[in-house]
């Protein structure tokens, strides 16, 4: 109950329905307890288990099923560790404005999912507030532990622009399908539309045509506009430059009539919903800001959740108990 409504609403739904009292701060420090020291292989799926799914999604079929990569951040609220402190109460004088201040961090994470005619069947997860260099530490645990049976799968990787995410895909997954989001692209294309010719239906009709020939693999064609269009103004001259050279460096990695072809999908929509269920659902309450350890270990946990691991992370802390 706690990884999935704030503690003090657990509380009463616990006391409700099982007619044991526990106050909120002892859950927290139960939920804690639980989740300590929690790293990726901790609430990874076994490779059998792993290879049971996919196995479910390749019977019948005659290629291999596709396996999706998706890395991504999602911005969490967090404090200091400053926050934690206990201060002394000030008795008769009005609450004052707590002394430490709130800071959104990015929580990167990734996730494994396969593709079955449009259905998404998820294999693992794993997000924390962490860096690119910890996230690519994560990331090189799964690979090395084999995790992921790549000669049973076609591994396709979908993601933004963001360099330090290819960094680490080209460091690990190197023979991967690479495909740059769709729909990150059309943003780069519709402000070019709307600094160069505003809000009118030239606009329009300019990133519908732009975006048909991008869709259809004609990606050479939409630079090749690019590059000739008279920008109008300083404003436009910057979106069109931005967009050419997004454009240009991914180019080998926006084949979208290929990749339709072949089952990949275009955009990262599988781990945008990752990013929402397991960080912002349980992270982005109203007037909540999370300590980092704390965060930590939430996030552990309703990774585990999703990735059908909570009971072992269950028996992992009984073990060591049993061993304290």
């Amino acid at each position: 109950m706690a990884i999935e409504i704030p503690y003090d609403a657990a509380q009463t739904l616990f006391g409700d329905l099982t007619g044991v009292g526990m106050g909120s701060e002892r859950m927290h420090t139960l939920t804690n307890q639980v989740a300590e020291g929690l790293t990726v292989l901790d609430v990874a799926p076994s490779r059998d288990e792993i290879e049971r799914r996919i196995a479910e999604v390749a019977a019948g079929r005659w290629r291999r099923p596709v396996v999706v990569l998706g890395i991504d951040g999602a911005y969490v609220p967090t404090r200091p560790e400053s926050a934690r402190e206990r201060r002394a109460g000030q008795r008769g004088k009005r609450a004052k404005r707590a002394p430490w201040r709130g800071q959104w961090r990015d929580a990167k994470g990734f996730r494994f999912y396969l593709m079955d005619e449009g259905r998404i069947v998820h294999l693992l997860s794993w997000h924390q507030v962490q860096n690119e260099a910890q996230l690519g530490e994560a990331l090189k645990q799964v690979k090395e532990a084999g995790l992921i049976p790549e000669d049973q799968v076609r591994l396709c990787v979908v993601c933004d622009g963001a360099s330090w995410i290819w960094k680490h895909v080209q460091s690990l997954f190197p023979h991967a399908r690479q495909v740059l989001d769709y729909y990150h692209c059309t943003e780069y294309l519709h402000k070019v539309a709307k600094a160069q010719y505003g809000s009118s239906m030239q606009a329009l009709e300019w990133v519908e045509a732009t975006m048909t020939r991008l869709y259809v693999g004609k990606v050479g064609w939409v630079l090749g506009g690019l590059k000739r269009m008279q920008a109008t103004s300083d404003e436009a001259e910057k979106a069109i430059a931005n967009c050419w050279d997004y454009l240009a460096d991914h180019r080998d990695r926006t084949h979208y009539r290929q990749f339709r072809r072949g089952g990949y999908p275009l955009g990262s929509g599988g781990i945008e919903s990752s990013n929402k269920c397991i960080c912002h659902v349980r992270l982005k309450r109203s007037g909540a800001w999370w300590s980092e350890i704390n965060s930590h270990q939430m996030l552990a946990l309703r990774c585990a959740k999703y990735n059908g691991t909570f009971d072992q992370v269950f028996a992992r802390h009984q073990q060591r108990l049993r061993e304290a």
